[in-house]
């Protein structure tokens, strides 16, 4: 399995949390990320994302075909986000659009050698493989990515 997390890009700073819309810089970001990832996606490429409007525009950046999922939301928890992407067990690739701190968290249980309080950029791609190793499964950081490296 691989499970790509992909943090929303820049978006307004505006209440309620829930409708905030991207600005034009992540407009942008979403878009040259978007780009980079159809070129390395796999064929049939699940995409999973948080019900905010930010997460949405994101994803729609990428594909018309995604599955809103609440459970992934701004402040979701790491168990709902392996939950939703089927982890580890799922076969092929899953690309999961959400928040931070989640993502940073989900990235840190998996990757526990990761620091504390790991900080996922907005609009950036964290990649990671689920490999056997030893009668068992290992995570293993594939790629970063950010929105300015592009």
């Amino acid at each position: 399995m691989e499970l790509i997390l992909w943090r929303h890009a820049d978006a307004e700073n505006s209440y309620p949390d829930a409708p905030r819309k991207l600005t034009s810089k992540g407009l942008d970001q979403a878009q040259r990320m978007a780009d980079w990832l159809r070129a390395k996606l796999p064929e049939h490429t699940r995409v999973i994302v948080s019900p905010a409007v930010r997460t949405q525009q994101t994803a729609a950046t990428l594909t018309e075909h995604f599955t809103t999922v609440d459970s992934i939301g701004p402040g979701a928890n790491v168990q709902a986000v392996l939950n939703a992407a089927g982890w580890p067990a799922a076969s092929g690739a899953v690309v999961v659009v959400g928040h931070q701190p989640t993502i940073g968290e989900v990235v840190r249980y998996l990757i526990p050698v990761m620091p504390p309080g790991l900080s996922v950029r907005k609009g950036s791609v964290w990649w990671i493989r689920c490999q056997e190793k030893d009668n068992g499964i290992e995570p293993v950081l594939h790629t970063v990515m950010y929105p300015d490296m592009l």
